[in-house]
């Protein structure tokens, strides 16, 4: 009987996390030929998250917890449950049932069908239309400059045989974008498309940072396009400003008396340069950060505790 691993990284889900349980429960019970466990990992919750896990497990051993010893991040943290599942394939699941547990049995076609990388791929949700917008253009952006075509629009939400996860697993990647590292395997990838429904309990715990954390990551990891952008930006603003240089010097040699200078164009030049200069060394900064997370070779998380691992433990 194949095992199907369901993987959930939890942070003050105290009102989602129990219903998320029960819905992936019923799904997976009427798949009469699959085995299953499910992980759910937390992120160090300030509310009843871990305790509500801890009685659904009690009552469940498929229901399997990890709990941090601090916040290490929604990236770091659901990464390393994904790499503890132990099926024969790994579909990851948020907590906040924007990943309707009911398509799992579609996910699971597609993988008997041969594929080993299965994607939710949402060209419309119910997001507001700023952020969906938002999001929608980045994931263009992104797959035009990427060294290696993305799947666009994908949650990072869907199936992923065993082989795969073996594979991450030997990548050892400290602070991956995962959506490009499944990408840059080179399986090919079935989707399902579907329109991700609204968080219905709690809020959200993207912020602004996170998001534009995210954002940069999957630029700075699958993409050289921008170092070259700003080699040949600094080229381009150079030469341009011995053109400007030189036609000033003509202009003042011809009508030395009625033509001045003046302070404003000094002074917006110097605000310019000025400005590119800050955005390049950010750019700069962005891929010497990336380098320093790699070289410091930090553990994903840190544990503090498992319940209901202890069968594959001995």
């Amino acid at each position: 009987m194949k095992k199907i691993s369901i993987v959930t990284a939890c942070f003050n889900e105290e009102e989602s996390v129990e219903e998320l349980c029960r819905r992936i429960k019923e799904v997976l019970v009427n798949l009469a030929d699959y085995d299953y466990e499910h992980i759910l990992i937390d992120n160090h919750s300030t509310d009843r998250t871990v305790s509500i896990i801890k009685s659904l497990a009690a009552k469940d051993m498929r229901i399997k917890l990890i709990v941090n010893a601090r916040n290490f991040g929604a990236i770091r943290s659901g990464y390393y449950g994904f790499l503890q599942a132990q099926g024969d394939c790994v579909i990851p699941m948020a907590a906040d049932l924007q990943d309707p547990p009911e398509l799992i049995p579609e996910l699971v076609k597609k993988w008997e069908e041969g594929f080993k990388v299965v994607l939710f791929v949402k060209p419309q949700s119910n997001e507001k239309w700023p952020m969906s917008a938002i999001k929608r253009y980045y994931y263009k952006f992104v797959d035009y400059i990427s060294d290696i075509p993305l799947v666009r629009n994908a949650t990072g939400a869907g199936l992923y045989d065993k082989r795969v996860v073996e594979i991450l697993r030997t990548i050892d990647d400290p602070y991956p974008y995962f959506r490009g590292l499944v990408s840059e395997i080179g399986f090919p990838i079935a989707t399902i498309p579907f329109c991700q429904p609204l968080r219905q309990h709690g809020v959200t715990k993207s912020n602004f940072y996170s998001l534009y954390d995210m954002a940069m990551l999957g630029i700075t990891k699958h993409s050289k396009v921008p170092l070259r952008l700003l080699t040949m930006s600094g080229f381009l603003l150079s030469l341009l400003s011995v053109l400007l240089m030189v036609f000033y010097f003509f202009m003042k040699l011809i009508y030395w008396d009625s033509f001045t200078l003046g302070m404003a164009p000094i002074l917006l030049g110097i605000f310019f340069f000025a400005s590119v200069q800050l955005f390049f060394m950010g750019m700069l900064g962005e891929y010497i950060g990336s380098i320093h997370t790699h070289v410091r070779k930090l553990p994903l998380v840190v544990e503090i505790e498992r319940v209901n691992f202890e069968e594959e433990a001995n």
